[in-house]
């Protein structure tokens, strides 16, 4: 890793891949195949891209009782304890509908609705990530929504992963589909004979996932198009070496292009962090990823100060920010852009993405800056309520009126005054 002393303005190099011109063109072609031919599209595309051959799609629970019996019931419970400690973290967030009346009679207020239906996309491939079902599921379960789908690609064995079937089970998702990119973001969006469509698509997943969800968009929701993980650690002095390297390295080891940032005011720090992310590469598994992370992505910003190390943290807006430093409680105000912040040095980065109970689903790519991490408001929608009496109209009828107007809108106006005659 570089270290680099700050000098104006930072700008963490980050791969924004909006996918080639033929990327483009493949997922907008699996997309309207999916459309036209069902399910018989999805099975050919999973032959063709999962290498399974799938006599049916649908998860039975035959296979989710077997998937128990392949994970040890010391993990059964470690997820059930995630899952409980994810619940209560979002039942926090539950918003209410409110109504006000006013003295002139107006009522106004807001409806706050779940959607009725959302799919989930849990990546597979090169991992399996229960976490995502955990993450993705419960908001939209305590939020209310009625019917969740999960999706994901199966292994060349035409299953899923045991632990991904667990948490979908403890999670509550009773409609799963072993199907997997854009084929599986179409029949979310447009559905198939076997598959009803849904009103949302939440989770990550690759390129074609990515650029299927980007398409789709407009006629479901969508919860953002992800980029490639990124951490930042704003340390001082009083930091360990040999723990902050550990924590850029969790990381890199997710893909290539992901990004791990040091910022820190200490020049002894940033040449120790620098030799431990070396030495502890050496005896990596997945070394050969996260080595060509921190090359492209990594770097260490060494900055005068602390003040001058927040203003850079805050230009980087990363989606995950560990404060590393002594007093780290007092600098939570000052940090303005991060998707998730991770206090103290017992709070490292996967205590946030398995654990604690926030959700792990965070803006990348700099959008921490105007996005916030996946919530039980990302599952509801809102509706304005306006019921308006007599006297509230008889009082501010010809000022809407004249509104209107401004706007050369004259049957706007005329839709208030042909209720205003018939008051006098």
């Amino acid at each position: 890793m570089k270290i680099v002393k700050v000098s104006g303005d930072v700008s963490i190099k980050r791969s924004v891949d909006s996918g080639t011109e033929e990327q483009r063109e493949a997922a907008k072609k699996i997309i309207g195949d999916v459309r036209r031919s069902g399910d018989a599209a999805v099975i050919a595309y999973t032959e063709r891209f999962d290498k399974v051959k799938l006599s049916s799609l649908k998860v039975e629970r035959s296979e989710i009782e077997e998937a128990y019996k392949e994970i040890s019931d010391s993990l059964v419970s470690i997820i059930q304890e995630a899952a409980n400690n994810i619940q209560s973290y979002h039942a926090k967030q539950q918003k209410a509908s409110w109504i006000t009346t006013e003295e002139n009679g107006t009522i106004l207020g807001q409806k706050v609705t779940p959607l009725d239906s959302a799919g989930v996309y849990v990546p597979g491939g090169t991992a399996a990530y229960p976490s995502s079902v955990l993450m993705n599921v419960i908001p939209a379960k305590v939020a209310g929504v009625k019917r969740i789908v999960m999706v994901s690609p199966p292994g060349e064995d035409g299953k899923l992963p045991a632990g991904v079937l667990v948490a979908a089970d403890i999670a509550g998702v009773e409609e799963i589909y072993k199907i997997g990119g854009a084929q599986a973001i179409a029949a979310l969006a447009y559905g198939t004979e076997s598959i009803q469509p849904v009103d949302k698509i939440t989770g990550p997943g690759n390129i074609y996932v990515a650029l299927a969800k980007r398409e789709v968009f407009g006629d479901v929701d969508i919860d953002m198009i992800a980029g490639p993980s990124e951490i930042a650690v704003l340390a001082d002095e009083s930091a360990k070496a040999d723990e902050i390297a550990a924590d850029l390295l969790s990381q890199a080891e997710h893909d290539m292009r992901a990004s791990s940032v040091l910022v820190t005011t200490s020049s002894v720090l940033a040449e120790e962090v620098q030799r431990e992310v070396t030495a502890q590469l050496a005896s990596l598994p997945r070394r050969e990823i996260a080595e060509k992370s921190i090359e492209d992505f990594g770097a260490i910003y060494l900055a005068r100060d602390l003040k001058e190390a927040i203003e850079v943290v805050n230009q980087l807006a990363p989606e995950h920010l560990e404060i590393v430093t002594e007093n780290a409680m007092e600098l939570l105000g000052q940090i303005r852009h991060a998707g998730a912040i991770f206090i103290g040095r017992y709070s490292s980065e996967p205590v946030g993405d398995y654990f604690a109970g926030p959700n792990h689903v965070l803006p990348t790519n700099g959008t921490a800056r105007f996005s916030s991490p996946l919530s039980v408001e990302d599952f509801q929608k809102k509706s304005s309520i306006i019921a308006y009496s007599e006297g509230a109209l008889r009082e501010n009828g010809a000022k809407i009126a004249q509104f209107a107007r401004l706007e050369g809108l004259e049957a706007h106006a005329r839709a208030v005054e042909t209720r205003l005659k018939k008051f006098n």
